[in-house]
């Protein structure tokens, strides 16, 4: 997992994502009611874990360092989508100790439109001719956008996760693509 600049050196225990809509009730006439849909709230990603070893408490301050920078943050997940998130929370949950330290953390998402990576919009694809063998395919690429994931990717374009991951050799790490980047689709 990651946000921002701290990157964490094993996944936190316990992850989890809250979803919540607001709702209306008004009082009518005769013991009635009518509901009215205020849309959804922030997404909530808390989560439990410990860092381990002689630099646990090193690890826990720049944690700290980072819940302490301004404004949102790119807060990536390697199952869950990626999100621009505010780090809200940040405590101890026993006395630290030098070579062991169990936090807890709380981040909510800002609002600025949710992309679940399965839907068909944004991005752009680029269409070239394949510069290796015969020449006779076109490659097709696509631009990554915010909100975008390779798992997202994948489903717009047909394809399985496991053959666009082969596609793509020069990504690294198939749960951190960037905006701008380029993704082989064909």
């Amino acid at each position: 997992m990651r946000y921002k600049d701290f990157v964490w050196p094993h996944n936190p225990r316990v992850y989890s994502i809250g979803f919540r809509r607001s709702m209306g009730a008004d009082k009518v006439p005769f013991g009635r009611y009518a509901l009215q849909d205020l849309g959804p709230e922030q997404r909530i990603m808390q989560g439990e874990g410990e860092f381990v070893g002689e630099d646990a408490y090193e690890l826990f301050k720049q944690l700290a360092t980072v819940f302490y920078s301004d404004g949102p943050g790119l807060l990536v997940h390697p199952v869950w989508q990626t999100s621009n998130a505010y780090f809200v929370e940040l405590s101890l949950t026993q006395e630290p100790r030098a070579d062991y330290v169990r936090y807890s953390f709380t981040f909510w998402e800002s609002y600025d439109g949710h992309n679940t990576g399965t839907a068909v919009s944004g991005g752009t694809v680029e269409t070239g001719q394949q510069e290796e063998g015969n020449g006779t395919g076109a490659e097709q690429w696509y631009t990554v956008v915010r909100g975008d994931t390779m798992w997202g990717i994948a489903r717009r374009y047909g394809m399985g996760l496991t053959e666009l991951v082969a596609l793509n050799p020069q990504i690294k790490n198939p749960n951190l693509i960037l905006v701008g980047q380029k993704v082989r689709v064909a």
